[in-house]
């Protein structure tokens, strides 16, 4: 494959570079970061091969156990671009930036946006955790502190006080949560990643993303379930 065979370039490495920093990307940004990158370097820049630059830089990260991952933000079904660390199944991989009581405040938080019924977990209810933790009990006030920092790394999104896996969380750790919550865990039968927050067909239990739900029916006479045919009943966004 003579897009695997190419040299990884200084333009590929500072892509890399910010990808990492950042944390999370959006594929607009992506794209304008390519362009600088090619331009900076001054090698040659095609604005429809973003896809191959990035094959080219995942070709060299093979051997350490990492790639650069696609996934689409649940809210808009925006793509976005992270950086996911393939040797650490576990939530492993925030280890480094939290404490044990966070890590466990983490994966409760994760437990309950995760096991409801429409992707979400209210600040209440993950507040309340706060005493139950095995590791430590933290107060209250402490554990909003953790939320925060949660939101701020990309970890977790927070709309009026109700909190769902950041796109970035959901790029990274889609072996984990499909593998730790089999039962509940689902694939959107659109799109195919993982889908958190999605709307299920009560006759055959497919779910879809909300954005891709809203997508597939734009071009529907009728709403009827991909798979069965059945009515949709939930209300398309």
């Amino acid at each position: 494959n003579a897009v695997m065979a190419t040299q990884m370039t200084d333009a590929h490495r500072r892509f890399l570079q910010v990808l990492m920093s950042n944390g999370i990307t959006e594929a607009s940004e992506a794209r304008k970061l390519h362009q600088h990158c090619c331009e900076t370097d001054k090698v040659y820049y095609a604005h429809d091969k973003l896809d191959d630059f990035i094959s080219t830089i995942n070709h060299h990260l093979q051997p350490l156990f990492m790639q650069i991952r696609k996934g689409i933000s649940e809210d808009d079904g925006r793509a976005h671009y992270a950086v996911v660390n393939l040797a650490e199944t576990e939530v492993t991989k925030m280890a480094s930036d939290y404490t044990e009581t966070e890590l466990e405040l983490f994966r409760k938080t994760m437990d309950l946006i995760i096991l409801s019924e429409n992707g979400f977990a209210s600040s209440t209810d993950i507040l309340n955790l706060a005493d139950q933790l095995q590791t430590k009990k933290i107060k209250k006030k402490e554990a909003e502190q953790v939320l925060k920092a949660f939101v701020e790394d990309k970890w977790l999104s927070e709309k009026n006080g109700e909190y769902t896996l950041h796109t970035r969380c959901i790029i990274e750790m889609e072996q984990y949560i499909l593998s730790n919550y089999q039962d509940v865990a689902r694939k959107c039968n659109i799109c195919h990643s993982l889908a958190i927050q999605s709307q299920v067909c009560e006759s055959c239990g497919i779910g879809m993303h909300l954005p891709c739900v809203r997508k597939y029916f734009r071009a529907q006479t009728e709403p009827r379930c991909p798979t069965c045919n059945e009515f949709w009943s939930c209300d398309i966004p």
